[in-house]
């Protein structure tokens, strides 16, 4: 890694052995009313919670695990059958109040520290865009983070994830169980499949997050799926 990626460097113990390669990077909103209080929990060892690196809304990036370990951050997960998400991916913190504690959009100096962190990460690892993924992607029914606040299609400008696909039509499945299998297929976890939509749409259609099938997100899903079969999208 460049070491001009990374301002600071405050080690957490909370951290173990890898179980597989890196194959995903996971994106959080630390969900604290402050960046010091996120540092202090992700470093706590009563937590049991961390991270590999920390940004704040000032641009800083701080390495807190080193990327070769398993660091704490994703909790139960699934993504694309990989169920110990923590061992297969890199965990990014943004700090961020989050929804408890006034959600707010991220700044442009924290999204312009995270886009060359993040590219360099990806280019090491050859983590294929599909996995850059939010921790809503992976734990649906618990998580919102990083919310629909977060500039996904700036990432996708930068080749970073995957764009947010045009609409050529509004799609609606033959029932609601042929969509909830498609969600599974493109990589949700449908166990609670209310939820699993809502974190789709929360990444692929943030301007409106009910939960509820409808045309708009039929289409979203197919054409994520139609780029995937054609090898489009990684």
């Amino acid at each position: 890694m460049d070491q001009w990626l990374v301002h600071n460097e405050v080690p957490s113990p909370n951290w173990n052995e890898r179980r597989s390669p890196v194959s995903m990077v996971v994106l959080h909103y630390t969900g604290m009313p402050t960046a010091d209080e996120a540092l202090e929990r992700l470093t706590d060892p009563a937590s049991q919670v961390s991270a590999h690196y920390l940004i704040d809304e000032a641009g800083k990036v701080t390495r807190l695990v080193p990327e070769d370990k398993r660091a704490w951050h994703a909790g139960q997960a699934y993504w694309r059958g990989i169920t110990d998400v923590n061992s297969a991916s890199v965990g990014i913190e943004l700090a961020n109040p989050g929804h408890e504690w006034g959600y707010r959009p991220f700044p442009l100096a924290q999204m312009e520290a995270l886009i060359p962190l993040l590219a360099d990460i990806v280019k090491r690892h050859k983590i294929p865009y599909a996995n850059v993924v939010g921790h809503s992607d992976v734990a649906p029914a618990r998580k919102d983070d990083p919310g629909e606040l977060f500039d996904w299609p700036l990432l996708a400008r930068y080749k970073l994830a995957l764009p947010i696909p045009r609409l050529k039509m509004r799609l609606v499945y033959d029932n609601d169980s042929a969509l909830y299998l498609a969600l599974e297929r493109f990589g949700y976890d449908i166990t609670d499949g209310h939820a699993a939509l809502r974190a789709f749409q929360r990444r692929w259609r943030p301007k409106r997050i009910d939960g509820e099938i409808d045309g708009e997100v039929g289409a979203l899903l197919f054409e994520l799926l139609l780029e995937r079969d054609l090898g489009h999208a990684r």
